[in-house]
């Protein structure tokens, strides 16, 4: 059985994102996937790299024991699902903080002949499903920070795997047609993966 490793970042059980994230662990569930869901608000994960953690962030393989379960949750996935709102043009803190803290030297990435090489490459298959509150052309204007860490950043670190980034604009307008719509969208791409 294959296993997906779905990150959600949203500490309020009401909300849209919460919808997608059932949506997503549904889907996958249903497919066949041994999905370990990693809430991370409920796990109570800290976001916050400490000076401790920072001064021996090079020095595999114990720069991991801060952070050692999650990293091997990571290292047994085969696929990762990444649910989370866009907030300012960013993550929410507690996804930016694991990507900090988890995607160290040695996990998310090795250090080779003066080049950085993927790290994750057990991860074959990456998703992000995200939710924005401002329109496509907004996030546009700022960069899109999120969308180009994930289908750049996050996709180089695991060996570039197939990829799909899941997003819902103008939250702030949207009304349940396009919720209903972008939750169907959620769980056929689930289904694909």
């Amino acid at each position: 059985m294959t296993r997906a490793l779905v990150l959600y970042a949203h500490p309020c059980p009401e909300s849209f994102n919460a919808a997608v994230h059932s949506a997503v662990v549904e889907a996958l569930t249903a497919r066949g996937w041994d999905v370990d869901d990693c809430d991370l608000n409920t796990e109570g994960f800290i976001p916050v790299l400490t000076e401790l953690e920072r001064r021996g962030y090079h020095d595999e393989p114990d720069n991991i024991g801060p952070v050692k379960e999650y990293v091997e949750r990571l290292r047994a996935a085969e696929a990762l699902v990444m649910v989370f709102p866009v907030w300012n043009f960013g993550y929410p803190a507690i996804l930016k903080g694991f990507l900090d803290r988890v995607f160290l030297p040695g996990v998310s990435f090795k250090l080779q002949d003066g080049g950085v090489r993927p790290g994750l490459t057990n991860i074959k298959r990456l998703a992000a499903c995200t939710t924005y509150g401002g329109t496509r052309m907004r996030a546009m204007l700022n960069g899109d920070p999120p969308r180009k860490c994930v289908t750049r950043a996050v996709w180089y670190a695991c060996g570039m795997p197939k990829k799909r980034y899941i997003a819902l604009y103008d939250m702030n307008n949207n009304q349940e047609p396009q919720l209903k719509a972008h939750l169907e969208r959620v769980t056929r791409e689930m289904e694909a993966l």
